[in-house]
Formats: structure tokens, C-alpha cells, sequence
């Protein structure tokens, strides 16, 4: 399907890959003016003149946002009329505000008290993004009253029940999770009134459409839908087509193609000097990810960095939730200004300053490649994409920038060499945030500030280690008894695939739904 009267504006990130889309559906041609590069800060309407509700407009006032962006000005009309929306955006461009305060709008609109069942739904990929889009909404729902909770696999599912039990109006899920909460009799969708897809492309990546598709068909026909993806080809269209009822359609494109606006270079150089290459422009002043392919490949390198002095987390679909968000943590507030990341951060992890973006092995796909260049070059930020490829895979390489539409020079490079030593210089530090004791005392550190270990009781409380529902100390990653884990999965460029999130086809009966009136 074809996106019609697309708003053009230079995108932030590099979400938006590359593949052409046919249209076979009818739509409504959606009258869009062409909008200039984002600026620091944007102009045209203001939320209040796009129709938001004014005490969502205090709300975003106070947080020093003031004018929409360009998605957001395109997509807000339709979504706040109640129309379902169709949007193909790249993250960074402003989507989460593009869906999420329709949502909050239509939910705030008649809140509920007491225990009750939600009215919103938020299906997201990976248990980081399910995150960051709670942080980005829950003070915003606070203006109109609306409880927002998430609900993704790692975490202990007994809160996300007590929660769920005290009621929520919106939930913002990954979908394995939450079919398990549902087939539990934990949780309902019948009350449902928006419902929000969110990397809808990426969902289908990761085999997750099957089980989204069980829970679209447990929401009201009738309900408002809004999905957002940077592809609407393949599985998604699909997707569209069924669920979505005569779509207002919303496109966000860059002038002059889907290139991102970084910078793109590519080194060759002999495997024994690939490790050292990689230590030196991890040493680069500011935020880096280093891309690997495996989660064992993640861990080495990560450990390696390490041992060479410089402060590095690892992030992969293989570590205990409670690892992953301490990782991520680390890096935002650059306290570990280098996080090496499996693909499961090329969607899930949007945080702006990334200076550098290292390839350290190469992404089998254009797609891939794309995705995770687009954690640089943010928020209108400048931005370094670096491949290191060795010989053999240089030719796959210049087909990969090809189709990605990218054309970085290829240059042979060894430790110490100039064009390295010219990154390093270029970059610029990020003053890392110093956690508080209140930061501490939330779980995110232990005495001294140093990251508490899994199990480990805050400095002060009673009691000895935390136990798991038994009497036996739970090991570290081990999840309580008669708990499944269905958080964010994850496929690794080779195409491996891990599910911390896989939803199960079927489903047991579920007891009463625990919702009063």
C-alpha cells in the first residue's frame, strides 16, 4: 500500500527502510503540506490549535514541549476525531506523542475509579520500548487521571497481577506476556477502546503477528486503531487490511531519499586488528553502540572493553530483565557511556546523544542495517555510522549500502591509523548522571551506588536474601515457580531467533476475570 500525500520533513533517525510499498487498498487521500527540517524547535500549528484537550497541553508545557512535530501534526486530527490511523514513521521522529496522546484524550475522557478493566492497549516488541513508552506517557496521564501499568515477560508477573488487580486504564504490552496474563484470567481486553500498535514491522520480524492477531480478535470491532510502523509491506499489510477500518494514512519522509543523516564510513581490515579498532573508537568521548552478532559475541566484547579500561554494558535477550534495564540505565545517564547490544537494541532502545554507531559485525540485510544506524543522528543531532568488515565481506557490504541507499567510503585501516585516530578526536563527552540516593533506593543500585545484584535487598531493609515464592533463594535469571517468561525477543542477524516474548497459539481457560464494575 502506498502512503499518499506524504509530510517531508529530515527525519531523526534512520528507522524507515527502503522497500516499495503497493497500494491496493482504497484510502482517504490525507491533505498534507510539505514541513521543513525539524528544528530545535518545531513551528507551525500548536497541540491546542490540532484540537488536544487543554490539560494535556498544560502537561506537555510544563515539560518544555511546545509545538508538535511533523507526524504529530500530520497524524493528531484523525487520531483525536477517532479515526483509525495508518502511520509509517521512523523513531525519534516524534511517534510515541503521535499515538499516545489521542489515547490518553479518548481514555482520559471518561475515567474510571476503583478496580477496572482498561481502555487502551499499547502492543510494542520488546520489554525496553514497552518501557520507555510508559516513561514518556505516565506524567502525561497524570493530567487527565489515566493509570497506565506495563506488561512484558522478565519481570515478576505477580506485580504486573497486583496492579492489574487495583486497576488500569491503559495497558502497554509485549504480546506474549500479555495473552499469558489474559489466559490466566488476569487481565481482559473486552473494554478495550483504542488500541495502538507500535513497530508493527518489527512484531512481524521478531513472529509475534500470530499471537497480536489473537489479541486484536478479543478487543471490539468497533474500536479505534492506530498503528505505526517504518514498513507497511509483507505480514503488516496484512495486518492493516483486516483491522484497520478505512485508515486515515500518515507518512513522514526525508527529502531526497530514506538515507539517514548520518554520517556512514567502512574500514577493511585483518581479523587480529579488528578487536583493537574497535577498543579505540569505543575510547571515542560520548555515547557509542557497538552492534555484535551473537549474545556470547555481545558478552566478549563487552568484557574485553572492559579489561582495556573503558566503561561498557552489554545488552541482549539472554540476560535477566533486571540486567538489561540496569545496562540501559547506565548508558542514558552515561555513567557507561558504551553499550555493546545484540540487534534487540536496533528497535527497543531510543536514547538521544548517541555519537557513534560501530557495525562491529555486519548486519545480514539492508533493513538491519538501517535500524541500527538509526540510533545516531537523533533529535537533529550529528552522527558517526562506522562498519568494520573483513575481506570476505566487503562485496556483501557495498550490496548491503546499496540497497540502504548509503554510499560510505571504503578505506583499509589498521590500529592507530589517522582516520581512526580523527573519529576518536571528533568525538564530544557527555557528563555522566550521578545516581541518587533516591535512585538507589528504587532499585536502581546497591550500597555505594555500585548496581545490586539479582536477589540483593536494599542498604536498610529487613530480612535476608529475596526469595522466590519457595523457601529457597531464587538464582540469579531463575523465574518464581509456575511463572513463564515472555518478554521482548530477539533475532540476531544471522537470523537466530530467542524469545523472551513468544506467545503461545493456544491458551488454557482462564478463570473469572478479577474486574469489578
Amino acid at each position: 500500500m502506498t502512503l499518499v500525500n506524504p509530510v517531508s520533513f529530515e527525519s531523526n533517525n534512520a528507522d524507515t527502510a527502503p522497500e516499495n510499498i503497493v497500494d491496493n487498498t482504497a484510502a482517504d487521500t490525507v491533505a498534507a503540506e510539505s514541513i521543513p527540517e525539524v528544528p530545535a524547535e518545531p513551528t507551525g500549528p500548536t497541540f491546542g490549535q490540532l484540537g488536544l484537550p487543554q490539560p494535556l497541553v498544560t502537561a506537555l508545557e510544563r515539560r518544555g514541549i511546545h509545538r508538535p512535530f511533523a507526524i504529530q501534526t500530520s497524524a493528531l486530527p484523525d487520531a483525536l476525531a477517532g479515526r483509525d490511523v495508518l502511520g509509517k514513521a521512523a523513531t525519534g521522529s516524534g511517534k510515541t506523542l503521535a499515538f499516545g496522546l489521542p489515547l490518553l484524550a479518548r481514555v482520559g475522557a471518561e475515567v474510571k475509579q476503583g478496580r477496572r478493566a482498561p481502555r487502551g492497549l499499547v502492543l510494542v516488541p520488546t520489554r525496553e520500548l514497552a518501557q520507555q513508552v510508559h516513561d514518556n506517557l505516565a506524567p502525561l496521564g497524570q493530567a487527565t487521571g489515566v493509570v497506565l501499568a506495563t506488561v512484558y515477560g522478565g519481570a515478576p508477573m505477580y506485580r504486573q497481577i497486583q496492579q492489574l488487580r487495583r486497576g488500569v486504564d491503559v495497558i502497554i504490552a509485549t504480546p506474549g506476556r500479555l495473552q499469558d496474563l489474559i489466559s490466566q484470567g488476569e487481565a481482559t481486553l473486552a473494554e478495550v477502546v483504542v488500541t495502538v500498535l507500535d513497530e508493527a514491522d518489527f512484531m512481524a520480524d521478531l513472529g509475534f503477528l500470530p499471537v497480536v492477531k489473537e489479541l486484536l480478535d478479543q478487543t471490539d470491532r468497533n474500536a479505534q486503531r492506530l498503528l505505526f510502523s517504518a514498513t507497511l509491506d509483507g505480514e503488516v499489510d496484512s495486518l492493516v487490511r483486516r483491522y484497520l477500518k478505512d485508515p486515515a494514512r500518515h507518512e513522514v519522509v526525508r527529502p531526497g531519499g530514506e538515507a539517514p543523516p548520518a554520517e556512514h564510513l567502512a574500514f577493511t581490515l585483518a581479523f587480529r586488528d579488528k578487536l583493537q579498532v574497535a577498543t579505540e573508537l569505543a575510547g571515542r568521548p560520548g555515547r557509542t553502540i557497538i552492534f555484535a552478532r551473537t549474545q556470547l559475541g555481545v558478552d566478549r566484547l563487552a568484557d574485553n572493553l572492559k579489561a582495556a579500561g573503558i566503561k561498557a554494558e552489554a545488552i541482549h535477550g539472554g540476560l535477566p530483565q533486571a540486567a538489561r534495564k540496569r545496562a540501559l540505565e547506565e548508558f542514558t545517564d552515561a555513567r557507561s557511556p558504551v553499550l555493546v547490544a545484540t540487534d534487540v537494541a536496533a528497535r527497543g532502545i531510543h536514547v538521544d546523544d548517541v555519537s557513534l554507531v560501530l557495525h562491529y559485525d555486519p548486519p545480514t540485510d539492508a533493513k538491519t542495517y538501517l535500524h541500527r544506524s538509526g540510533r545516531t543522528a537523533r533529535a537533529g543531532a550529528a552522527g558517526v555510522v562506522v562498519s568494520l568488515l573483513l575481506p570476505d565481506q566487503v562485496g556483501q557490504a557495498k550490496r548491503r549500502f546499496r540497497t540502504a541507499k548509503v554510499d560510505p567510503p571504503l578505506d583499509r585501516t589498521r590500529p592507530g591509523d589517522k582516520p581512526i585516530l580523527d573519529l576518536v578526536a571528533a568525538g564530544i563527552p557527555v557528563e555522566p548522571k550521578e545516581r541518587t540516593q533516591r535512585d538507589m533506593r528504587r532499585g536502581g543500585g546497591g550500597p555505594g551506588g555500585r548496581p545490586r545484584r539479582d536477589g540483593e535487598r536494599p542498604s536498610g531493609s529487613r530480612g535476608g536474601p529475596r526469595r522466590s515464592y519457595g523457601d529457597r533463594p531464587r538464582p540469579a535469571g531463575e523465574r518464581p515457580a509456575g511463572e513463564r517468561s515472555y518478554g521482548g525477543g530477539e533475532r540476531s542477524s544471522s537470523g537466530e531467533r530467542s524469545y523472551g516474548d513468544r506467545g503461545r497459539s493456544g491458551g488454557r481457560p482462564g478463570r473469572p476475570t478479577r474486574y469489578g464494575s
